[in-house]
């Protein structure tokens, strides 16, 4: 029997372990999903989205449980209190536009014709999720999936192994029928060849690219549809006009919350010339402030990374880009908790360039490199050099120029004067090997459904 384990970052310890299900269990898991499908999509659609909404409640309920539950997982610092903020804010948004986006669109009721199209749920989704942001990542799409008519098969990633699990629990204890949402433990190979036997009707997977081309391949030639939201090195421009602590402010941040692992964390910053020397001491005394420590220390600020192995991918970014030339400027003396493993203090470099990994290759650690721009198209040309596009931080005073310097961009969202935020009323998507589809907003619930066209003819001549 295998084992899937999730290995804490607090200390190293086996926090949590649940027996990996062999595929004809999952295949029995899967039918009891399928079984439930029609008669839960015949229910009222204002009934589904209470008993969504009460299964959020139930698990704000667990908040005392969860919070440090995720400190000992992935090493979020308890003072932060979890995701219960974007977590219920995304549930209740999409749980408001549900019959607006669902609703059919008409286009004849005549004496002689009705024509429509409706919105029909998919069937089975498979929701594949990830350890950053467990609970959030997850409910962009369970949400929305329940509330048009889908049953949901959950995999949690084994860092956060038990997220899965208490998320079924809560929605079941709130109503929602046991096998409507359902959440499985799976090694890889049962994954794929789940994927493949084509047992699923739509997959979301939040993750690695190398983790979507995988499901792309077990999907091949089954024509299931897939939506991927996979790396990113989002950047950050800083216009002469910005507003100076502000842009710290908000793109430290972006850089380092979380220890850096945000799917949309800044990961690089162009600022023009004129405020380049001034943005860069401001940003090194910023991330100086942090206090890396145990996150279940309500006086930790920086916890550990989710695995010693994340941050050994940091580090060596960070050494490679030091060994070509680029200046490390934040003392590693202020942070001693940094042990050579899961504990990682942060960074900002300078005197970067786009020959170093840490400009190029996805970080997902708090550190950040810093290259002086002197004209948009030179940002641009930067921002653009890039095999990923998921979000644009752009930093002016001038909405106009934001806009056009974001039509150029070859990202999903562009910000201005804000980064690392996911509105749930505007699609969530990305492109190059940022993924494809979208979730959250009215365009979220189609990705989740699929169009079918009625022409009722009322006469027979």
């Amino acid at each position: 029997m295998t084992m899937i384990q999730c290995i804490s970052p607090v200390d190293g310890s086996v926090y949590a372990e649940r027996p990996a299900m062999s595929a004809a269990q999952a295949q029995e898991a899967i039918g009891r999903a399928r079984q439930a499908q029609k008669a839960w999509a015949r229910r009222p659609l204002e009934e589904r989205v209470q008993l969504v909404l009460r299964g959020v409640a139930r698990l704000n309920e667990m908040v005392d449980e969860v919070v440090p539950e995720l400190a000992w997982m992935m090493g979020r610092p308890v003072r932060y209190g979890g995701e219960f903020r974007g977590f219920n804010e995304r549930s209740n948004y999409v749980a408001s536009v549900a019959a607006e986006a669902l609703a059919p669109l008409h286009i004849e009721d005549s004496a002689s014709f009705e024509r429509r199209i409706e919105r029909e749920p998919h069937g089975v989704v498979f929701v594949v999720a990830p350890w950053n942001y467990p609970y959030m990542t997850a409910i962009n799409t369970i949400a929305p999936a329940l509330m048009a008519g889908n049953t949901v098969v959950l995999k949690h990633a084994a860092q956060t192994l038990l997220v899965g699990e208490r998320m079924a629990r809560a929605f079941v204890e709130a109503g929602v029928p046991q096998d409507v949402f359902q959440n499985v433990f799976l090694d890889h190979a049962t994954t794929a060849v789940l994927i493949a036997e084509g047992l699923f009707n739509f997959i979301n997977f939040t993750g690695s690219v190398e983790g979507g081309r995988a499901i792309e391949r077990a999907a091949a030639g089954t024509f299931t549809g897939i939506g991927l939201e996979l790396g990113g090195k989002d950047p950050g421009y800083v216009m002469e006009d910005a507003d100076l602590d502000a842009a710290v402010d908000t793109l430290m941040d972006g850089a380092t919350f979380n220890s850096g692992q945000c799917c949309c964390g800044i990961e690089r910053i162009y600022v023009h010339e004129s405020l380049y020397d001034a943005f860069v001491e401001k940003s090194v005394a910023w991330v100086s402030n942090y206090k890396l420590g145990n996150p279940l220390d309500p006086e930790t600020t920086l916890g550990p990374m989710a695995h010693k192995r994340f941050a050994d991918t940091v580090r060596e970014q960070i050494n490679q880009a030091v060994a070509q030339g680029a200046r490390p400027l934040v003392d590693p003396k202020l942070f001693p908790a940094d042990d050579g493993g899961a504990y990682l203090a942060p960074q900002v470099l300078v005197d970067v360039d786009h020959s170093m990994e840490i400009m190029r290759q996805e970080t997902f650690g708090p550190a950040v490199g810093i290259m002086k721009v002197r004209s948009d198209d030179e940002a641009i040309s930067l921002m653009n050099d890039s095999k990923y596009g998921l979000t644009a931080s752009l930093w002016t005073q001038d909405p106009e120029r934001a806009g056009r310097i974001g039509r150029d961009i070859e990202t999903g969202t562009v910000f201005m004067n804000r980064a690392d935020y996911l509105d749930p009323a505007l699609v969530w998507t990305g492109v190059k090997q940022t993924g494809r589809g979208g979730s959250l907003s009215l365009l979220g619930f189609h990705n989740l459904t699929r169009p079918k066209s009625y022409h009722l003819k009322k006469v027979t001549k």
